[in-house]
């Protein structure tokens, strides 16, 4: 009988493997950190000293060179500005799992992608039968996405209860939630369109991909186009952080060495390196010690492509700081009479809707009709029990959603209801997904 060889152990898996359990160790961290900015932020807001937070995110901070620049609120460039960091990041994540992860081929993609299409529709579908000919019906939007980070940290929270492939499952239902916030927000949220900026803004996204064609490499020239596309996209009245992902789909994505030459090639800078060693431990490296290290640099630089490295370098700041920072200036809510009136508005009633029954019936139900007609597989070590349980998880919206409560309601009344919305319903939601997920036992393989 053939011995299956574990899915950890196969060497050419191993290295993704590795890089995921990274990912996934990293978003639950984040997760934590958002949960306790949340409860801080909430506290100030209705603590004694509530003014002097609306005080600090209110405070204008300008950014100008010579007679040109730009005056914002600070909460304005935290949700404008840091904003677009965290969706030029998404966009990287997206544009990596369509070329080389669970979105890279259409039978591996199926089940999240329907799985987040339906997590998208229904939620919005509840939403908006609830406030359809009311003010907040502007908010359809609010109950679409999945915020990762604290998905995958309740995830983190049942341990090894909770298989492989279910944190792949979500994270990648999350990744294509996230498109579908990104297209919500450039195609729904832009209240006037100035066409000249926009003009402007196509002009340099078209120039971007021009010179990822021409193989420029240098994120130095990327980073610098971007800033100048941020300013235009900002100026046309599209929101700027559409900036971020339009920059991230023109980073390039290939490699300019092969892993095997790369070996060969460590091979022949170390002999070089070992050729002028004379068994006396120097204090600096001669010559062509220093030229062969050079060497070892540029070479392991050229195995990274241009987006690995700013995925790996900006995720952590993204994590650790980007989205405590906006957790903070955002989900703080002065509580005003009764939580419970609240909590019966139609805003508010639609948003729970929407994330604490639409989110999970939407992924379980698309998920089964894929099944159902043949178009996805359902990984071995998963059943739909687990799939109804991710569900529920995924209705955990809070960044994202708090987000496009933003740009739906703007300084409106109406946005302090639905960020209480977006707090209940997200924590009702991934209470129950908590309690499914543990009740459910794991699958023995065959």
């Amino acid at each position: 009988m053939t011995k299956t060889v574990p899915l950890a152990q196969r060497s050419p898996m191993r290295g993704v493997i590795r890089r995921f359990q990274e990912f996934i160790h990293l978003e639950a961290s984040s997760g934590i950190l958002l949960l306790i900015c949340t409860i801080i932020a909430l506290i100030w807001a209705n603590s004694p000293w509530a003014d002097s937070y609306t005080r600090l995110w209110g405070t204008p901070f300008t950014i100008s060179f010579g007679e040109a620049g730009l005056s914002k609120a600070l909460i304005l460039w935290i949700n404008d500005g840091l904003m677009a960091v965290f969706f030029f990041v998404v966009g990287l994540e997206i544009k990596r799992e369509i070329l080389d992860g669970e979105l890279s081929s259409p039978r591996q993609a199926a089940l999240p992608i329907a799985a987040a299409l339906g997590g998208m529709v229904v939620p919005a579908l509840l939403y908006t039968l609830l406030n359809l000919g009311t003010p907040g019906i502007s908010g359809w939007g609010i109950p679409m996405a999945t915020d990762i980070a604290f998905a995958l940290g309740v995830l983190a929270l049942l341990g090894n209860r909770i298989p492989l492939s279910l944190k792949v499952f979500l994270t990648a239902l999350a990744i294509v939630d996230d498109l579908g916030a990104v297209m919500v927000i450039a195609l729904f949220y832009t209240a006037e369109i100035a066409w000249t900026y926009l003009g402007i803004s196509a002009g340099l996204f078209g120039l971007l991909m021009v010179i990822n064609r021409f193989g420029v490499r240098s994120l130095s020239v990327y980073i610098l186009i971007g800033l100048v596309l941020w300013v235009m996209v900002l100026k046309s009245g599209v929101h700027a952080t559409v900036a971020g992902v339009l920059l991230a789909m023109a980073i390039p994505s290939q490699t300019k060495t092969r892993v095997d030459n790369f070996v060969e090639q460590q091979h022949v800078f170390l002999d070089e390196l070992d050729s002028h060693d004379d068994g006396v431990v120097p204090e600096q490296l001669n010559e062509q010690q220093q030229s062969a290290v050079q060497a070892i640099e540029t070479s392991a630089t050229n195995l990274q492509s241009p987006l690995q490295r700013l995925e790996h370098a900006l995720h952590p700041w993204v994590a650790f700081f980007i989205m405590p920072i906006f957790a903070l200036a955002n989900a703080g809510v002065a509580i005003e009479g009764s939580i419970g009136a609240s909590l019966t508005e139609t805003v508010s009633l639609g948003i729970i809707a929407g994330l604490a029954i639409g989110k999970p019936l939407g992924i379980t139900l698309f998920s089964w009709l894929a099944l159902r007609i043949g178009l996805a597989t359902l990984p071995a070590d998963i059943s739909m029990k687990h799939i109804h349980g991710a569900g529920w998880i995924a209705g955990i919206g809070f960044t994202m959603a708090l987000f496009i409560a933003g740009l739906a309601f703007g300084s409106s009344p109406l946005l302090t209801t639905a960020k209480i919305g977006i707090l209940a319903a997200s924590l009702l939601a991934g209470g129950i997904g908590f309690l499914i997920l543990r009740r459910i036992k794991p699958i023995q393989p065959l």
